[in-house]
């Protein structure tokens, strides 16, 4: 008998069901972010300022091709929890093969289309003519390997809809692991500097979604289906595109304001990039419990409508809600009173001025945390219900404030402006999300519910 990954979370405790499935998500998040600490780490600490800012400046550029193909995944992932929350096996099977024809199309297309704009997307940024070289080949060679990186977090996305937050994890866990060796071995042994981190980047993803695929496929009975019938559904491609494109334009909203960000950070000097990129990694890492708690909201609530269970669906985005807050109670004085020591992992003994900026940077925009987590929670929460409109109304929201309190504050603030803009933009984000939640519209938005009404 197949070993039982699925999780229903139609019944048992919201809060509990919640945590459950968060813990596995948030380490394998970690583990996610360790990738890129790593790239960060190494190149910083063996190859100087220069190289970590070269990394750095590639950051808003290669998430907003890659958020496009994650954006497509989100889409895919409501379908099928809404299915599975039906008790639909057959069309999660049929979300499932339609999937994987979306996502690798996705795939290649995204990845064609990074691979050649880099160098100018660089010169668009106003990156430094000292690491434009090395931002621009660290770019193409992360493009040239999206498809694994596609895989896995398609793959991943189904898995977690189904309430399987588990699997996802164990190969993470190993395409990390594998992902520090090759960076060790890539840049301090074989000397190849940015290129080598890059390279062991996709190595280790490629790996990670194939061994995803290859366990879920023989361990997940509901996935297993016959060749013949591993085609695209015509109508639930639909949906899934209708639900996918949305939540893709949201991630290239906010790519698009990380962009507008990078070229405010940029027209200063190599010091405040790295700084940036340091204080960057070290956010994003803090941030990842909030994200994991909107994955599992996400799958959550996605099931609960699908089964029709309003009432339950909304008891979760309340304990979803009291998760975040408490975290990030506990998170303000660590990161406040410990941004220093942390700093220091990222950058050599001589740095001291890439040090002193990334640690205002990271005192700034602690004090914002539970803002940053009621955005991954609402955004979630509404995706999994279909409300899938919102979610990107509120990436546009991102994009317009950061853009204007980047370039306003920067001007009267220099580059202390940036931190405060990024502190600011969480704040009237989150209350985008806050507010159509609590007007209700959500409510009748279930795809399942559209379909039964149609037929």
């Amino acid at each position: 008998m197949a070993r039982s990954v699925t999780q229903d979370m139609t019944v048992g405790s919201p809060t509990k069901l919640i945590l459950k499935f968060s813990v596995p998500m948030l380490i394998g998040n970690l583990f996610q972010q360790f990738y890129n600490m790593v790239d960060s780490i190494v190149v910083g600490r063996f190859e100087g300022k220069d190289a970590l800012a070269a990394v750095g400046a590639t950051g808003s550029i290669i998430f907003l091709i890659f958020g496009l193909t994650f954006g497509l995944s989100a889409g895919i992932s409501i379908v099928v929890s809404q299915y599975f929350g039906a008790k639909d096996y057959k069309n999660v099977q049929k979300s499932f093969a339609t999937a994987s024809y979306i996502i690798f199309a996705a795939a290649i297309i995204f990845g064609i289309i990074g691979f050649f704009s880099s160098r100018w997307l660089l010169e668009l940024l106003n990156t430094p003519a000292s690491i434009i070289d090395h931002s621009d080949i660290y770019m193409k060679i992360s493009f040239a390997g999206i498809l694994g990186v596609a895989s896995y977090n398609g793959m991943s996305a189904v898995l977690r809809a189904l309430g399987d937050s588990t699997t996802p994890l164990i190969f993470l866990i190993v395409a990390s692991v594998l992902n520090v060796i090759l960076d060790l071995l890539f840049v301090v042994e074989f000397g190849w500097g940015v290129p080598g981190v890059a390279i062991a980047t996709i190595i280790a993803q490629f790996i990670s979604g194939l061994g995803c695929i290859i366990y879920a496929l023989a361990k997940v009975k509901i996935l297993r289906m016959p060749l013949k019938e591993f085609k695209p559904d015509k109508e639930i491609f639909r949906k899934c595109i209708r639900l996918g494109i949305p939540v893709a334009i949201q991630n290239s909203f906010v790519s698009v304001s990380l962009m507008a960000m990078q070229g405010v950070i940029n027209s200063f000097n190599e010091v405040v990039i790295a700084a940036n990129t340091a204080a960057a990694r070290i956010e994003q890492l803090v941030l990842q419990p909030s994200m994991s708690v909107g994955a599992a909201v996400a799958s959550f609530t996605g099931q609960n409508i699908g089964a029709g269970k309003i009432d339950r669906a909304r008891k979760g985005l309340r304990s979803a809600s009291m998760i975040i807050i408490i975290f990030a109670l506990i998170m303000l004085p660590v990161m406040y009173f410990g941004s220093e020591v942390i700093m220091g992992f990222f950058t050599n003994k001589d740095d001291v001025e890439v040090v002193k900026v990334g640690v205002e940077a990271i005192r700034v925009t602690s004090f914002f945390y539970a803002f940053v987590g009621f955005i991954f929670v609402t955004r979630n929460f509404l995706s999994g219900t279909g409300d899938i409109n919102i979610p990107m109304i509120m990436g546009f929201s991102e994009v317009v404030v950061r853009v204007i309190l980047a370039n306003v504050l920067a001007g009267f603030l220099g580059y202390h402006g940036i931190w405060w803009s990024t502190a600011f933009t969480w704040l009237i984000t989150a209350f985008v999300g806050i507010l159509r939640v609590l007007s209700g519209k959500w409510k009748n938005k279930s795809v399942v519910q559209t379909s039964q009404a149609m037929e």
